[in-house]
């Protein structure tokens, strides 16, 4: 019997795929892929089908949207096997984004805080440098009666 040349070594497809090895065996152990023994000698070779170049596309693309590997497995096999459903694959994106966007509002109200423990660190650092002509260091118990008690409202 000639073996089937269309399958796939795992380097071959964590080559064509862009990808580790390591991470095929990841995806393969979680079930995002299949693969298939075969015995050549005494080797126990795994073979992939090609169609696992695009699952890995399809995979790292959802991964760059923010869904886990856990949330990717059911939708991934159920559009492979022709049962996708397109309502429940709507109210999970749907819960994505609005997941999403909690996250970039908190990334928001972060930003906004280091900004404003940035603008206070270097009014500090301006000032100490004018009454000593040294701005680097400062010692903790200078910083709170100086300067942190006239600043209280931009750290609550």
């Amino acid at each position: 019997m000639v073996p089937d040349t269309s399958f796939l070594l795992i380097g071959t497809l964590a080559k064509k795929a862009n990808t580790t090895k390591d991470t095929v065996r990841h995806y393969e152990q979680l079930g995002l892929l299949k693969s298939r023994k075969r015995q050549a000698g005494s080797r126990l070779y795994t073979e992939f089908h090609p169609e696992c170049i695009e699952r890995i596309r399809l995979i790292k693309s959802a991964q760059a949207t923010g869904f886990t590997l856990t949330e990717i497995k059911d939708s991934l096999n159920d559009y492979y096997d022709g049962q996708l459903d397109i309502d429940l694959q709507l109210n999970i994106t749907k819960q994505k984004l609005a997941q999403m966007q909690e996250q970039q509002a908190n990334i928001t109200v972060m930003v906004e805080l280091l900004s404003e423990r940035i603008e206070v660190l270097e009014r500090i650092k301006v000032l100490e440098h004018v009454e000593t002509g040294n701005g680097a260091k400062l010692d903790i118990e200078t910083c709170r009666k100086k300067y942190l008690q006239n600043d209280q409202s931009h750290l609550d």
